[in-house]
C-alpha cells in the first residue's frame, strides 16, 4: 500500500517513512502542498499522513482539496493539540487527529485502522500512476476522468492492477476475468479487450506504456511514473 508522508520537519518524516517501510508500506515524502498537490493529482494514495502547518500552505485546505476529489483515509498530523483543534481538522474532511509528540506504535495502529475501516466499507482503491480503480464503487478514473468501462473491461483492469509488474499468462486471465478454466471464450476475446482496454487507459495506445504485451505468454501492467 503506498502511503504519501506531507511534513516538513525532515527528521520527523523520515521517522515515520521509516517506520511505515518496515510494516511493508510504500512511501512517498513530500514537505510543502505543492509538490504533494501535483503528486495526488497523478496518483491517489491508499492514505495521508498530513501535517497541519506547511511551508507553503495551510493543511487544513489540502485537507479539504484531497477529500473533495477522493475518500482516501486522511490522519492529520499536528502539534496542536486543543480540543477545537481536532475538531477543525474533523469538521475539514480528515479522518483522524493524532498530536505530536507521539509513538511511532501509536501512529502505525491509527493508520492500520483507517485501513481497516476502509476495506470493511468496500472502498479498496487500486492505483498505478494516474489510473485509479474504487472497488467498491465499481468505478475507475484516469487521472480525474472516469473511465466508460464496460463491466468486463473493470474486472481485466482490476485483475491486471491487482498483479502489477508481474507477467500474466493469457490462461489466467482467461480463468479470472472470463470462464472458470478460460474454456468456450473465443480466440480473440483477450486481445479484443485489451485493445479497447488501451484505448482508454494509454496516452498513446500504439505504443502501450501500461498494458505490455510479453509475446508467447501473456500480459504485464507496468507501473508508469507520470
Amino acid at each position: 500500500m503506498k502511503i504519501f508522508i506531507i511534513e516538513d520537519d525532515e527528521g520527523l518524516s523520515s521517522g515515520m517513512a521509516f517506520a511505515l517501510e518496515r510494516e511493508g508500506y510504500e512511501v512517498r515524502r513530500f514537505r510543502g502542498c505543492e509538490d504533494s498537490r501535483k503528486a495526488f493529482g497523478e496518483e491517489v494514495p491508499d492514505a495521508v499522513l498530513l501535517d497541519w502547518n506547511l511551508p507553503d500552505g495551510d493543511g487544513l485546505a489540502l485537507c479539504r482539496e484531497f477529500r473533495e476529489l477522493s475518500g482516501v483515509p486522511i490522519l492529520m498530523v499536528t502539534a496542536r493539540d486543543m480540543e477545537m483543534d481536532e475538531v477543525m481538522c474533523l469538521e475539514c474532511g480528515a479522518d483522524d487527529y493524532i498530536a505530536k509528540p507521539f509513538s511511532l506504535a501509536v501512529l502505525k495502529a491509527r493508520l492500520s485502522a483507517l485501513l481497516r475501516r476502509r476495506e470493511r466499507a468496500g472502498e479498496r482503491q487500486l492505483c498505478s500512476g494516474n489510473i485509479r480503480l474504487e472497488e467498491g464503487k465499481m468505478k475507475a478514473f484516469k487521472g480525474e476522468a472516469e473511465l466508460d468501462l464496460s463491466l468486463t473491461e473493470f474486472r481485466l483492469l482490476k485483475y491486471l492492477l491487482e498483479n502489477r509488474n508481474q507477467v500474466l499468462l493469457k490462461e489466467q486471465i482467461l480463468e479470472k476475468v472470463w470462464d472458470a478454466g478460460g474454456n468456450f471464450v473465443e480466440e480473440n476475446t483477450l486481445p479484443v479487450n485489451i485493445r479497447r482496454l488501451r484505448l482508454k487507459i494509454e496516452d498513446d495506445p500504439s505504443r502501450p506504456r501500461r498494458i505490455k504485451t510479453v509475446h508467447g505468454m501473456g500480459y504485464l501492467w507496468e507501473d508508469a511514473h507520470e
